[in-house]
């Protein structure tokens, strides 16, 4: 017997909610031009990793824990002799999340993650960048609840890059807070 998978809970109240209210405030003609969610990237620089190799590893098992996926490493491309750094040199992990996964950690970061950062009063509405795409930053990967605060070494920044296909911060942002980010007031 097969069994029928169901949409997570925001990609099934994008289909219900976000297109039809997005298609009357924009006056969209085509379902497909409604802005929707391409990808998310998350994205951990490591400085450190060129002194502290273990660096490397606790970031990957950290950034798979919170994406359910293996990261990549990123590598230098331009060597920088202030920094001892030299091409090819790996100063960093990303992944990036697309279609179920995608919804999935969106959910979690809305949801669990962001509720849980200390004096947390909402996201800032100017980090789009023109397109309709927005990034923010956590302090550290702590906030995470799959992240167990016994066996962390170090608290590493996250950056997270949501990627639409808006083209421009206004629908990127309606897109969004329709989706129930929490923005600013303001």
């Amino acid at each position: 017997m097969v069994q029928k998978r169901t949409l997570p809970r925001l990609q099934e109240k994008y289909r219900r909610e976000i297109v039809p209210a997005m298609m009357g405030e924009f006056s969209y003609t085509n379902v497909m031009q409604v802005p929707r969610l391409k990808s998310i990237v998350l994205n951990i620089g490591l400085g450190e990793a060129i002194q502290n190799a273990k660096a490397l590893e606790a970031a990957e098992k950290d950034l798979a824990s919170i994406s359910g996926q293996h990261p990549v490493i990123t590598r230098a491309k331009r060597s920088i002799a202030a920094f001892k750094l030299r091409t090819g040199m790996p100063i960093g992990m990303m992944v990036t999340l697309r279609g179920r996964r995608m919804y999935e950690f969106l959910d979690r970061l809305i949801n669990a993650v962001l509720p849980r950062i200390r004096d947390f009063r909402g996201m800032s509405r100017d980090s789009f960048d023109g397109r309709g795409n927005y990034s923010m930053g956590l302090k550290d990967q702590l906030v995470f609840p799959e992240i167990e605060y016994d066996k962390v070494d170090k608290a590493r920044g996250l950056e997270v890059t949501i990627v639409t296909t808006a083209s421009s911060n206004e629908e990127g942002r309606r897109l969004l807070e329709l989706l129930g980010f929490p923005f600013m007031r303001g």
